[in-house]
């Protein structure tokens, strides 16, 4: 019988916290009754517990507190043990993985050492006069023959002859599992990914083989059998993927399958045609308990039956592919993808082969992709991953599957989806397509009735493409998102909110109203592990014009956002939205609208102009946009290309038919028109060593300014600000723009705002001198800066200059900036008056 030690027999001191009392099964009972519901009881709470207990009756309170602070000991110790099991398991397995991958690495240095002594050899012994065709002879023996030629021509196979396809699945499964987890491709580890136990996997990108290969390793905490579930079902992850049609499905002797399967995948942009594919799949398991399921194109080369060709679209080539899915010990499994394609890059414009050409662009949009959602939803089912707003983790997923396939449908304006070409105004800049057929197009999953009023009519979009030089696709897609105000229109956002309300709109004018709505609230609604993609609702705040009700209502966007990671090299930065019900149904028409930066590989052998450029070369950005002379120095970080795609839809009335296409043209080149003004503005300034020789603004009135700003600092500081030999304007403007802190001019009026800034005060707030006049100086400040300069702002008045501590303010991209010190003077004028605040940030860094 256990024993229990009564506090009071022990005598005076009895309680001391080092004595063991030892408890009675049915107290542990009642004590693990009260845990459960309770973890941590206040002192009423223990004392209410031993009078209502009566087997608790002989236990001290504070025996009862050490008791519940043990178990919550236990309790955390427990979860900790579990934790670092899990931990121990995942550490186990990437230690298996990059074994693994030592090995292949290890079996590639010994071939390539064993290749380069075989060319030395060679290129020894051959004679001057059969250097050349001997060493073509050498290069391509050496590079993996199989690889880099067509595949030797196969017999046909007929496709009623399960024998010949299981013949060339079987020839599948070899050559996949080679590129798996041997050295049929050389794989470079692809920068930025590195592997870890938090780590989405080992990922590697193909370097000199034929089209463009991705491979990845990874564990999850799913099941062979589900993993290979989800990752058959490749149009729930792969975004770009239009259909995949499974035609034909021949079981195997060996547990496994066959089918003939035909795909179609989206073009990235409006410049470059679809692709599609005539794959055989094959699923079967290996010896080991894995799982392998391995696909290639069908082709007059392998044999087997090669489909039809489809029209618009241009015949791809996947070369063998595919999952290798092994068990692991204590649950969960071991993932290996192999992406290889040919993508026929030469049927494209040469300035967008880059897209098809590159695999660090085919290993985000495939190969990270899969292993992303598969992680994903392992974390669904685990419980791990919470969302908000009350709706299921399948809702929100298919939200962000509508709004990137309606971008992707947009984008693209198939023929068989009821889409057709509207003539143009003489200006081929932008292209207008009209959709009378929206149900075939939204689907039957959708109730579009709101969206369409008894007039009839349907859908417009109106798309453009252009090519941007020098611009982060990351820092665009995040400056749009979060500036919405710097190119969207009020008028066209009420139009569109219109269209899911029974009362119509009128068809606004484009960019006629001189205000905007009162601000934009981003409410977040779910996002992926990685943070890569955002699921968010926005709200427009109501503009009370007044005119209209519709523009004084609050207005409420579905967004998607992704490839905000300016790290991720290849990654896709896309902003896509649709207008919604405050409340909106699981089943709500979306009309998705939005942009995509798609990135080209960095070309280096050929100096390019630094501005923006426009494909149709018709929409000119100005004497603004004229080309900056390029270093050769330069990082190729700072020497980028990449493709914008906007595309916008409207629903119309067949009678307003014109006029709403006059307005989405007219649209669509504002937005084009603020896009590259944004893409100059955010260029990174750091393009070479002549950026420090960029000329300050010489108008008139900033030499004056400088001037100004110079005197004052010096009259109320008795220092000289700018230590220049004469005192001409021209000098002292140049001073000025080259200093070495942050200096800023902003207005003295309620919400000032900023009227001129040196070259490192636009560097600190990230903008141009053209957008500065749109930066209020309370947006940058924080609290604390605000509060600072309120209660100095008297001081500044009175004494005319005064210093402000160190602090954070955030530059116009929203990225906190620290500073050690700022100096706030007031700026007199000819006539020693006030004309404006001068700010001079030191020592600043981004945070």
């Amino acid at each position: 019988m256990a024993m229990v030690v009564n506090a009071k027999d022990l005598g005076k001191g009895g309680m001391d916290a080092g004595k063991y009392v030892r408890y009675t099964p049915e107290q542990v009972e009642a004590l693990e009754r009260v845990y459960s519901e309770c973890p941590k009881p206040s002192s009423m709470r223990r004392q209410q517990l031993i009078r209502e207990c009566p087997i608790l009756s002989n236990i001290e309170p504070k025996q009862i507190k050490v008791w519940f602070q043990n178990r919550r000991c236990r309790e955390k110790q427990r979860k900790e043990a579990s934790r670092l099991q899990t931990v121990n398991r995942k550490l186990t397995a990437m230690n298996k993985l990059l074994m693994e991958e030592n090995d292949r690495l290890q079996k590639q240095v010994s071939q390539l050492v064993y290749e380069n002594g075989y060319m030395r050899q060679q290129l020894h012994t051959a004679s001057v006069a059969t250097t050349d065709t001997s060493c073509e002879s050498v290069v391509t023996s050496g590079q993996h023959h199989h690889q880099q030629n067509p595949t030797p021509q196969h017999p046909q196979r007929d496709a009623n002859n399960p024998a010949g396809l299981l013949a060339i699945a079987e020839e599948t499964l070899a050559e996949f599992l080679s590129k798996a987890t041997g050295t049929a491709v050389d794989w470079v580890q692809m920068v930025g990914m590195k592997p870890g136990p938090d780590s989405i996997g080992i990922i590697a990108v193909s370097h000199n083989c034929s089209g463009v290969a991705a491979r990845a390793c990874g564990l999850v905490s799913l099941e062979p059998t589900k993993v290979a579930e989800i990752l058959k079902d490749r149009p729930s992850w792969f975004r770009d993927c239009r259909s995949l049609d499974v035609l034909t499905v021949i079981p195997t002797g060996n547990g496994g399958n066959i089918e003939l399967i035909y795909m179609q995948t989206y073009a990235p942009t409006t410049l470059a045609s679809a692709r599609d594919f005539w794959t055989l799949r094959y699923t079967t398991g290996l010896e080991d308990g894995s799982l392998v399921i391995c696909e290639r194109s069908l082709t007059p080369s392998t044999g087997g039956p090669a489909g039809p060709p489809a029209p618009n679209f241009v015949r791809a080539e996947m070369l063998p592919s595919g999952y290798l899915i092994r068990p692991c010990e204590g649950g969960g499994s071991m993932i290996h993808i192999v992406d290889h394609v040919d993508l026929d890059a030469w049927s494209v414009p040469e300035v967008l082969r880059p897209l098809y050409e590159s695999p660090k662009i085919l290993a985000q949009k495939m190969t990270i992709a899969a292993l992303r959602h598969i992680r994903q939803i392992a974390l669904e089912t685990s419980g791990e991953v919470v969302y908000g707003g009350g709706r299921q983790p399948a809702v929100l997923r298919n939200f962000s599957q509508r709004l990137s396939r309606g971008f992707n449908d947009a984008v693209n304006g198939f023929a068989d989806d009821g889409w057709s070409l509207l003539g143009n105004d003489g200006v081929e800049d932008v292209t207008i397509v009209i959709n009378s057929s929206p149900s075939k197009l939204l689907g039957s999953q959708v109730n579009s009735s709101a969206m369409f009023s008894s007039f009839g009519g349907g859908i417009l979009c109106a798309k453009a493409s252009m090519l941007l030089q020098n611009v982060p696709p990351a820092l665009l897609v995040r400056f749009l998102r979060e500036h919405r105000s710097e190119w969207a229109d009020c008028g066209v956002d009420a139009y569109s909110a219109a269209s899911l309300r029974a009362s119509p709109y009128a068809v606004p004018g484009g960019r006629g109203n001189t205000g905007f709505f009162g601000g934009q609230v981003i409410l977040p609604l779910a996002h992926t592990v990685e943070h890569e993609e955002f699921l968010e609702v926005i709200r427009l705040e109501g503009h009370g014009f007044g005119q209209d009700d519709v523009l004084a209502r609050d207005m409420y966007l579905l967004q998607l956002c992704s490839g905000v990671d300016e790290n991720a090299a290849g990654a896709c930065a896309q902003l896509v939205f649709a207008p919604i019900d405050e409340s909106f149904a699981d089943d709500a028409p979306l009309l998705p609208s939005g942009f995509r930066v798609i990135p080209l590989d960095p070309k280096t052998e050929t100096p390019a102009a630094t501005r923006t450029l426009d494909l149709a070369s018709t929409l000119e950005v100005g004497s603004g946009a004229a080309a900056r002379p390029n270093s050769d120095s330069a990082s190729n970080a700072y020497n980028l290309r990449s493709v914008l795609t906007i595309a916008f839809q409207f629903t119309y009335e067949n009678h307003l038919r014109e006029n709403v296409a006059a307005m989405a043209r007219q649209y669509v080149r504002s937005v084009v028109a603020s896009v590259q003004r944004v893409a100059m503005a955010i260029t990174p300034s750091r393009l070479g060593s002549h950026i420090g020789t960029k000329n300050p603004p010489g108008s008139p009135e900033a030499l004056t300014l400088a001037r100004w700003v110079s005197r004052s600092y010096r009259f109320h500081t008795g220092v000289e600000l700018l230590r220049a030999d004469t005192q001409a304007g021209d000098s002292l403007l140049k001073l000025l723009w080259h200093h070495s802190d942050a200096i800023m001019c902003c207005t003295l009026k309620a919400s000032p705002v900023f009227t001129f800034a040196n070259q490192a005060g636009l560097d600190m707030l990230e903008t141009t001198l053209v957008a500065l006049q749109d930066i209020n100086l309370e947006k940058i400040l924080d609290d604390s800066g605000r509060k600072v300069l309120c209660s100095e702002f008297s001081k500044i008045m009175q004494q005319g200059f005064a210093y402000l501590p160190s602090g954070v303010c955030l530059s116009s991209m929203g990225r906190p900036v620290s500073y050690e010190q700022a100096l706030a003077w007031k700026v007199m004028n000819e006539e020693d008056s006030p004309h404006c605040l001068a700010f001079m940030f030191m020592n600043w860094s981004f945070v």
